[in-house]
């Protein structure tokens, strides 16, 4: 089993793999779609990549790629604590000097706003397709005066100091990252397991007043609990979204197909992307 994941090595998303993986072969990919597309070109069997942070929301390049670009299953859920720490490069632990800059993914630049804000207000900030390749970054250039934000483990694996730790804004910091395969299968692992889940990415048909009201009523009568329900372009125009909807359910025989024949009864469009079991990862 081949496993492709967000890298370079020691990200977030590598941390989840070992926990939820342990001794398989893993392929770091530099970039979500790059994940994704392992999977569509058979390189590897799964691809586990971030979805969702509860600090920042959805990591929409997911979704997006999800809904536009390729067809594939979740197979499962991964949900695991996230704690960003600010680190240097040993060269300039003990200088006192203020960073030139600070480097690192978009999500962890957001979710340390508060420290950052008050501590680095005028140092510019820089974006990396991730945490880790920022760590990656500073060690490979140890003359230049930078600090990145990261995991722990980024820090051993690439020779740095960290000079703050739990910097970010809030104490609950958790991360959802799905496991992403070709078959829409049932993957059973060793974690704790937490809930079910089914999740329906829903297109209202234009012009239909109430539709959205009608969609969340086929779910409401047959007591089926929504857990998400959020709204992306559909990048046809101004105004035209689809939904992407998660059921605290697994699919089942009678109830969540009723709903998808009401929906598609009312003119929507609905396409399953998955429907697997959720999964707590410890620290």
């Amino acid at each position: 089993m081949k496993i492709a994941y967000l890298g370079p090595q020691a990200s977030f998303t590598d941390l989840a793999v070992r926990k939820a993986f342990p001794k398989r072969e893993t392929v770091p990919c530099v970039t979500i779609p790059d994940c994704i597309e392992a999977v569509i070109e058979e390189k590897v069997d799964y691809a586990v990549v971030p979805l969702e942070n509860a600090l920042e929301g959805s990591v929409h390049i997911t979704v997006d790629y999800l809904f536009h670009e390729e067809n594939l299953s979740i197979v499962a859920e991964l949900t695991s604590p996230i704690q960003q720490h600010f680190m240097v490069h040993p060269k300039h632990f003990d200088c006192g000097i203020k960073p030139d800059k600070i480097l690192s993914h978009s999500h962890a630049l957001a979710q340390c706003h508060k420290f950052l804000h008050s501590n680095f207000r005028d140092t510019p900030l820089e974006q990396t397709t991730s945490t880790s390749a920022a760590a990656k970054y500073l060690s490979e250039h140890p003359e230049e005066n930078l600090a990145s934000i990261g995991n722990e483990l980024s820090a051993r694996e690439y020779g740095l100091k960290i000079l703050h730790e739990n910097i970010h804004d809030f104490a609950y910091n958790h991360t959802r990252f799905i496991v992403l395969h070709k078959k829409p299968v049932r993957l059973q692992l060793l974690n704790k397991k937490s809930t079910e889940k089914t999740s329906l990415m829903v297109t209202l048909p234009k012009d239909r007043s109430g539709a959205l009201h009608q969609v969340l009523s086929a779910f409401a009568w047959r007591q089926l609990n929504l857990s998400k329900i959020e709204s992306r372009p559909l990048k046809t125009g101004l105004g035209d979204y689809f939904f992407l909807i998660d059921v605290d359910q697994s699919m089942d025989d009678i109830l969540l197909p009723g709903a998808i024949r009401e929906m598609e009864a009312l003119g929507c469009e609905v396409k399953m992307i998955g429907t697997y079991s959720c999964y707590l990862l410890n620290d």
